[in-house]
């Protein structure tokens, strides 16, 4: 049962018990976006109340919306995995300290709400120097980048590293980490201006797919091959990213935007090389793997974040009762970064929370 404390139980006196959410009509192709009225989730003992400012969004967030990636069992159907915003509420007196911090982190759902549930252990806290929007787009992109490259790929520093989709919010962050570690990075895109975007961050080479065989140009750059693969296309990408694997090399596949069948993938190479194809998400991980995920890049990448030195590249930021259109751009695959949906305040009067 949620323990709160005085303080915080005479902060929200004065509100009410709903609050505003995006909510998926008919989850499929025909899906729609609707603003509704919602009870505000109770923390338990792990948990904080965050009154959140900006939301990110995530081709989690269409899949989702598609009915082909539900929540975890039991976590909020609300859209949304990682949110910023103030810590309103604790579900025990002993998370006193987060009370009123301004925070981001991951939510394994419920972003697209005024008020979301974040776990204590994956709550990271806001640099001043760095803005709501800023933050909102920051713990899915780095802390999948992070896991993919370092913790699943075992990336080391002066390691060479092939990203696909590299434009996106997880490649420009997946970029980022891995020139501060002194890697050669390499990126496959489907622009040359994404392209440019991804040189500007530090990559040493940028292949436009769409005007160049990669394998061929990243193995006349790159003749030892790639330590690691981050990979969230998949399909017919395997047996190419096996041609670009270095010796005891990990392919990390991501996602499957180009497909879940793998065709005429030859198994006799992956065996010469002793590579290893590694599949992997985050939102479905236990509250300690992320808890361990969370604490690990802070201790590595925290002050290069909180100075500035690493952050999230911005496309676009829309009122999140735009999210229809946020969805819209990003399926269209013409975003460099990420986008962010930012909660316009409710009209006087409307101010509804009471926890407790």
């Amino acid at each position: 049962m949620s323990m709160l404390s005085t303080d915080t139980k005479s902060a929200l006196s004065s509100v009410n018990t709903t609050m505003r959410a995006i909510n998926v009509l008919s989850p499929g192709p025909d899906s729609k976006l609707v603003v509704t009225e919602l009870p505000v989730p109770v923390p338990n003992a792990s948990q904080v109340l965050v009154k959140v400012a900006a939301a990110g969004v995530n081709r989690a967030d269409l899949a989702q919306r598609a009915g082909i990636y539900p929540p975890p069992p039991g976590e909020s159907p609300i859209l949304g995995l990682e949110v910023a915003g103030t810590v309103v509420a604790l579900g025990d007196v002993s998370l006193e300290p987060w009370l009123g911090q301004e925070v981001f982190g991951l939510v394994p759902g419920g972003g697209y709400a005024e008020y979301a549930l974040l776990h204590s252990g994956h709550l990271l806290k806001r640099p001043e120097n760095v803005s709501a929007v800023e933050a909102a787009a920051t713990a899915e992109v780095f802390l999948t980048a992070y896991q993919a490259m370092f913790e699943l790929g075992g990336l080391t520093a002066g390691g060479a590293v092939l990203l696909h989709a590299g434009a996106s919010g997880v490649g420009t962050a997946a970029i980022q980490l891995a020139k501060l570690q002194q890697a050669t990075v390499a990126v496959t895109v489907g622009s040359d201006d994404k392209a440019d975007a991804c040189r500007d961050l530090g990559a040493d080479f940028c292949i436009n797919y769409k005007k160049a065989d990669f394998v061929s140009a990243l193995q006349a750059a790159v003749p030892q091959g790639f330590h690691v693969i981050v990979d969230p296309v998949a399909g017919d990408y395997i047996a190419k990213d096996l041609q670009l694997l270095a010796q005891d090399g990990r392919i990390v596949v991501l996602a499957m935007m180009g497909g879940r069948q793998v065709p005429a993938f030859d198994l006799a190479p992956m065996f010469k090389k002793r590579g290893q194809l590694l599949c992997s998400t985050l939102r479905n991980r236990s509250d300690a793997y992320k808890t361990a995920l969370c604490s690990a890049f802070h201790h590595q990448f925290g002050d290069a974040l909180a100075a500035g030195t690493i952050k999230p590249v911005i496309a676009q930021v829309f009122d999140w009762q735009q999210a229809e259109q946020a969805h819209q751009l990003l399926a269209s695959n013409a975003v460099v970064g990420k986008l962010v949906l930012t909660l316009s305040p409710p009209n006087k009067g409307e101010e509804r929370l009471k926890v407790g």
